[in-house]
């Protein structure tokens, strides 16, 4: 399947969520309305208007949240009913939640009715539909017809991914040869025509064909100039397959540059507006808690001045998106003079690059206290209003750090910095070097807005209890 088909897949997937979740509302409604209970059930018009379209809209949001639209297409049933009653828990407690704070009042055998329609609903529609959605698309729907350019070993395997997506109504019609030595056929699964390449817009004028997939050599591709030609004259779709470097893992996409196309290898996010939105998201967080943090900033500004010599704001060079420098800010939690005596504490220090020592004897009172609850960070606010960091991201590093990573370490800084990350919530200062560097990039490659938000929420109560720090 086309990623972009996965994309249609998870849309049409979250669009049936919203349609089971008034679905199970409804039945809850009907359900609890017919039980002979002690207490007469029923919602005003708005209340029932305000509660229905918060589940509408919270059930497809933690099933974003927690991936699981892109699970749907293996169809495991043991995942799909597990991924569901996860959603159904988390849905109802969000319903819970949201009554609470609107002091609702809502009866609870509905809630237990919501979360167990909603359950029920999920698992019986996601199993019909992992197990006959592509038996619709290739019974009911349009077949998608296809001929590959090229019979060497990249044709080959190209049409092997074809063949696997027959159940969702991919028809491989055969092979266009790319030169004089082709063979009559090829065998896989079944044995598809050869036809030499002056025979193609008679096949293109004669029988359906949706796209042609070049699959030859980088360096023949000019050779082939008539074929795009042929095929951009009569308006069908042509693709090339990009396997000029097989190990790379980066996400190839086309770009221009004014009239070039250029091809585009990004090995971290790149979509312009969600990463916009992310921006636009950060700014407006940082700028809000910077508000509201600001008495709270003064006192342990002021804490911080009575405690310890020196000043209240500690400035250190760390390294940001693409290894730019920039000014990072914290509340000073060690003495005056901590970067001086580092030399002396070097071999305390838990981590191969990182510099981290459990009972840093540095620490000032006070900043032992800043630092368990990350009160510390709090300046850093301001750095993600400036653009340096971001809420969520990387920790930035030292340069010093920085020049002792090795390469594949280095891609970490190909994501703006954030003041909190996917590592904080596995064990903060506990995890080993290596760890660290994993799950940042493990970040990078998963990185989504609801992945953002997910780490958010999950770091609250790491931060309010302190867990992990030292």
């Amino acid at each position: 399947m086309y990623s972009r088909h996965r994309r249609k897949a998870r849309f049409l997937f979250g669009l049936s969520d919203v349609l089971l979740a008034v679905l199970a509302f409804q039945a809850a409604y009907w359900t609890r309305s017919a039980l002979p209970l002690e207490r007469v059930f029923y919602f005003t018009l708005p209340v029932k208007a305000l509660l229905l379209g918060f589940t509408a809209l919270v059930w497809p949001a933690i099933g974003l949240w927690l991936g699981v639209y892109d699970k749907l297409e293996a169809g495991r049933p043991g995942v799909i009913v597990r991924d569901a009653l996860r959603q159904s828990a988390l849905g109802t407690a969000a319903v819970i939640l949201f009554q609470y704070l609107l002091r609702l009042d809502v009866s609870r055998p509905f809630l237990v009715l919501l979360g167990a329609y909603g359950w029920l609903l999920l698992c019986l529609f996601r199993l019909l539909a992992s197990r006959f959605a592509p038996r619709l698309s290739r019974e009911f729907g349009q077949a998608h017809y296809v001929l590959v350019v090229g019979t060497g070993e990249r044709a080959a395997r190209l049409a092997q991914t074809l063949e696997d997506a027959e159940r969702y109504g991919v028809r491989l019609l055969g092979f266009i040869a790319d030169s004089e030595e082709a063979p009559a056929a090829l065998r896989l699964r079944r044995d598809y025509p050869v036809y030499p390449r002056s025979e193609l817009p008679a096949l293109l004028r004669r029988q359906v064909v949706d796209e042609v997939l070049f699959a030859v050599d980088p360096s023949r591709i000019p050779e082939l100039e008539e074929l795009f030609l042929e095929c951009d004259e009569q308006g069908v779709r042509t693709r090339v397959l990009a396997d000029f470097f097989p190990h790379v893992h980066s996400e190839m996409y086309l770009e221009r540059l004014g009239a070039l196309p250029l091809l585009t290898f990004s090995a971290a996010p790149h979509d312009e507006i969600r990463l916009m939105i992310k921006r636009a998201f950060d700014v407006v967080v940082a700028a809000v808690a910077l508000i509201l943090l600001a008495p709270f900033m003064a006192i342990v500004a002021l804490l911080v001045r009575l405690t310890s010599p020196g000043p209240a704001i500690f400035r250190q060079i760390r390294c940001g998106l693409n290894g730019r420098r920039f000014v990072f800010y914290k509340f000073r939690s060690m003495c005056v003079n901590a970067e001086q005596l580092k030399p002396q504490l070097v071999h305390l220090s838990r981590k191969s690059v990182a510099f981290k020592i459990p009972d840093d004897p540095r620490l000032t009172p006070i900043g032992r206290w800043l630092r368990k609850f990350s009160i510390d960070e709090w300046p850093q606010l301001w750095n993600v209003l400036k653009g340096d960091m971001s809420l969520v991201g990387p920790r930035p590093a030292v340069p010093e750090e920085v020049e002792q990573y090795k390469a594949w370490q280095r891609r970490r800084l190909r994501m703006r910095p954030g003041l909190t990350c996917l590592w904080a919530l596995e064990g903060r200062d506990h995890l080993d070097f290596e760890t660290w560097m994993k799950l940042d990039l493990e970040y990078i490659d998963n990185w989504s807005l609801g992945l953002d938000l997910k780490i958010l929420l999950l770091t609250i109560p790491r931060v309010l209890t302190g867990k992990g720090a030292y």
